[in-house]
């Protein structure tokens, strides 16, 4: 008969404790009315309960400090810490001891020791200690496995390693809107949602914009020569809430002045989020690049340099065209202006703009009146190629407000 030997016990114990801040402690309120039969007597209790604020008994709001009872959750963009403790809980020396810990996720197997160093020796009821920090990056299943190598006193080799398994949880949901301009010009609405259970602090919502784009934030205003957020004095933002952030994102100079780059799928830049929750614990999210389908604006494209915004009744006022060749082709252009019930050109109609290379540019200086009062839509422009025998028409390009004459215009 054949009997398997014992299990050796190992010489040396492993301890893993997840290192987290601890949170504010909270106590349920028990109160009553003072006609029913306790009368004062749950409402002083409370007020001499130690761990209450004064005042604000039931509020569940607490003065006292309590550690965390369990693992608790772990968000991406969090900085995941962990004390490793080793110790020997025989009574003789081991020898050669490594501790190795390592992340296992979905995608990669990170090395988390801050040693790889092996100890000489551990002496009995000695211990050593480890804390590894690791910024999460990844969502979903996370393994962290630690283990320990080391020789007895006679000379045996001895190994064993333990598992923890944890999840870690998406703490925002964010969605992102593109609103393109007449202009070049891009606005990035980003919808940022805290799906978490606590409360958080953002400290910073940014854009990294592109090489190609220069970004402004507006999401502040000037009030009496201070600049103050939109969001008020409180940058918190409460469990399931949603907050929205808007940028304006303009082309640089020597990309605008160049049609064919802007065309097609643009890369915008990527947003940068940083948050805080619980006791100041830090949290930090970077979205991929965001793109957008940039507008199409066919062979040719026609926009507005310069437009008044208010004109007097029947009286000459000046535009600014820019044209812009959008095609692979030379183009070349007549320009026709069509007078409207309201709007009337002033000029000839049907000149010749003359050859305009692949994106190229042209800027024209026209002059039109308004007959009629009131928001007028700018209408009834014309432009023919005359190698297709191809015409483009321009109409609702813009609008100006039309008063009369006895209406002083401000500039």
């Amino acid at each position: 008969m054949e009997v398997n030997p014992p299990k050796q016990e190992h010489l040396l114990a492993l301890k893993v404790m997840r290192l987290t801040k601890p949170t504010l402690f909270t106590n349920i309120p028990v109160t009553c009315e003072e006609k029913d039969l306790p009368g004062d007597l749950f409402n002083q209790l409370m007020r001499d309960d130690p761990s209450t604020v004064n005042g604000a008994e039931i509020l569940m709001l607490g003065e006292m400090l309590t550690l965390p009872q369990n693992f608790g959750n772990i968000f991406l963009g969090e900085t995941f810490s962990s004390y490793i403790s080793v110790h020997n809980d025989s009574n003789q020396v081991v020898k050669d001891i490594l501790v190795k810990a390592d992340l296992q996720t979905s995608s990669q197997r990170l090395n988390l020791s801050a040693s790889s160093s092996a100890v000489a020796e551990l002496k009995p009821d000695c211990c050593i200690d480890d804390v590894i920090h690791h910024e999460v990056k990844e969502i979903g299943t996370h393994i962290l496995v630690c283990a320990v190598s080391y020789t007895t006193q006679g000379g045996e080799k001895m190994y064993f390693r333990k598992f923890f398994k944890f999840q870690v949880l998406k703490p925002l949901d964010v969605k992102t809107k593109f609103y393109n301009a007449e202009t070049d010009e891009v606005f990035l609405e980003a919808q940022i949602q805290n799906i978490t259970t606590s409360p958080m602090f953002m400290e910073k919502v940014s854009l990294e914009p592109s090489i190609m784009y220069n970004v402004a934030e507006l999401n502040s205003v000037n009030l009496a020569g201070e600049c103050v957020t939109t969001f008020g004095s409180r940058a918190y933002l409460q469990p399931m809430d949603t907050r929205q952030y808007l940028y304006c994102l303009k082309p640089k100079k020597e990309f605008a002045e160049k049609a064919g780059i802007i065309k097609g799928v643009t890369v915008i830049g990527k947003l940068d989020i940083v948050w805080k929750t619980n006791l100041g614990e830090r949290g930090r999210l970077q979205t991929s690049q965001l793109q957008r389908m940039a507008p199409g604006y066919g062979d040719v494209r026609l926009s507005l340099e310069a437009i008044p915004d208010t004109v007097n009744l029947e009286e000459p006022f000046h535009i600014t065209c820019k044209i812009t060749n959008c095609s692979e082709r030379t183009m070349d252009l007549v320009l026709e202006m069509c007078n409207t019930n309201s709007i009337h050109w002033c000029g000839i109609s049907g000149r010749q703009l003359g050859k305009l290379h692949p994106s190229s540019s042209l800027c024209l200086a026209l002059t039109l009146l308004s007959s009629v009062q009131g928001l007028q839509s700018v209408s009834g422009l014309r432009l023919t190629d005359t190698f297709l025998k191809r015409t483009y028409e321009y109409d609702d390009i813009a609008q100006v407000c039309v008063v009369s004459s006895a209406i002083k215009v401000e500039s």
